[in-house]
């Protein structure tokens, strides 16, 4: 026991050191996330369809990353497809784009072997008025060939360019979950969404085809909400794949500060590296300082704020021993059941994933209440903050307790 509380004292000042750096050290950070990455890689949702059809779109609407971050962010992987990471530092999702479907003598076969190893989704993107799209047909015909149990989203977009000629906004609420949602959307629209689901009723495979109506558009369009169908997606995607991807990209509804909600997948990401390399030896414990102080100097830069020494020890002496019980209890619990043969190997891990992950998690909600407070220049409440790190705690227990079910799935 003494040894496990001199690792937790030792890691506590590791952290306290990294804290305490102006800069990371990229290395070390770079390390721990390598180490995390190939042990448990990220969910890829593969996007097929042609080119302006409203892949970037779903990318922006699932992610909130802008259309310049999206289009910079895509690297090739193959001569014919693109992939991009999200966020960048700590993907909790990848985006695997086709972009040679459509170009002539476009040969799908690199990118389907692609998906094949890689991709845990598929998601067809076509736009409403296309209700003949051939070409996203017959390679979305060779993938059901050889995958007939795959569920398929397929997602019908730009809406609005089947609207009647005279002005019209969208229908709400969102009509597409009822069983006549025909008698309730303009007639134009519920021919060309009816013409195209005929079109691709042929397909083989028995796996579920779910189709959603969306229409992502920019706010100077003039159509409100601009992410029209967005909570429809979601359920698909959560039918189709049970990734837990929503958790991981979406905040709670009721928060609305811009910053908080471009933290959130960030934090996740972040918490889900701790959470796999706290499942490995205790040797490589020590990488986990590194990821939490990586992801507070990432938190930071996204409140353009500069973490400092000083605002390390401010931080950390706020959150007061809330913050060092927690991190002594990860290591009592891993100390105890090492004493179980054999079952507590595989018990530790589990739990040192949960704990390390959680505790990420935590330290991150708190730094964003923190850091918000010292953007607008106010006073940080010590209560409020360790609120916030006892919320975030209970939070990420949930978040690392819902991954570990779902790797147990059969």
């Amino acid at each position: 026991m003494s040894e496990d509380r001199g690792l937790w004292t030792g890691l506590q000042q590791r952290l306290h050191r990294a804290l305490s750096q102006p800069q990371v050290d990229d290395r070390e950070l770079a390390r721990a996330l390598n180490k995390a990455a190939a042990r448990e890689p990220s969910p890829v949702i593969w996007l097929l369809g042609l080119a302006q059809s409203g892949k970037t779109s779903i990318v922006r609407a699932l992610t909130g990353s802008s259309r310049a971050r999206i289009g910079d962010g895509f690297r090739p992987c193959t001569a014919t497809a693109s992939i991009y990471d999200f966020p960048p530092e700590v993907p909790v999702v990848r985006f695997l784009d086709t972009r040679g479907l459509g170009e002539v003598g476009y040969d799908p076969a690199e990118d389907i072997a692609l998906c094949e190893q890689q991709s845990h989704l598929l998601i067809v993107v076509v736009r409403a008025a296309e209700t003949r799209p051939k070409q996203v047909r017959e390679v979305l015909r060779k993938v059901r060939k050889r995958h007939p149990d795959w569920p398929v989203i397929i997602a019908q977009t730009c809406l609005h360019h089947g609207y009647d000629d005279e002005p019209s906004g969208h229908v709400l609420p969102y009509p597409f979950a009822d069983p006549d949602w025909q008698e309730s959307v303009p007639e134009g629209l519920a021919r060309l969404l009816l013409a195209q689901r005929e079109y691709f009723a042929d397909l083989p495979g028995k796996g579920a085809l779910l189709w959603v109506p969306i229409d992502f558009t920019l706010p100077e369009d003039g159509f409100e909400p601009i992410e029209y169908g967005i909570d429809a997606l979601w359920e698909a995607i959560e039918e189709a794949a049970s990734l837990g991807l929503e958790a991981r990209l979406r905040v709670d509804s009721g928060i609305s500060d811009i910053y908080s909600r471009a933290a959130h997948p960030h934090i996740v990401g972040f918490s889900l590296a701790a959470g796999t390399v706290g499942a490995l030896p205790v040797v490589d414990l020590a990488l986990v300082p590194a990821i939490q102080a990586g992801m507070l100097h990432r938190l930071a830069g996204l409140y353009r704020q500069r973490w400092t020494a000083r605002s390390s020890a401010e931080f950390l002496g706020l959150l007061g021993s809330g913050f060092a019980a927690a991190y002594g209890a990860r290591m009592a619990g891993r100390s105890l059941v090492k004493l179980i043969p054999v079952w507590g190997q595989t018990a530790g891990a589990v739990l040192g994933a949960s704990a390390s992950g959680a505790i990420t998690f935590a330290l991150g909600k708190a730094a964003c209440a923190y850091l918000g407070r010292r953007r607008e220049g106010r006073e940080v409440d010590a209560a409020a903050l360790r609120e916030a790190y006892r919320d975030g705690l209970e939070k990420g227990r949930q978040l690392l307790r819902q991954r570990q079910d779902r790797k147990e799935e059969p």
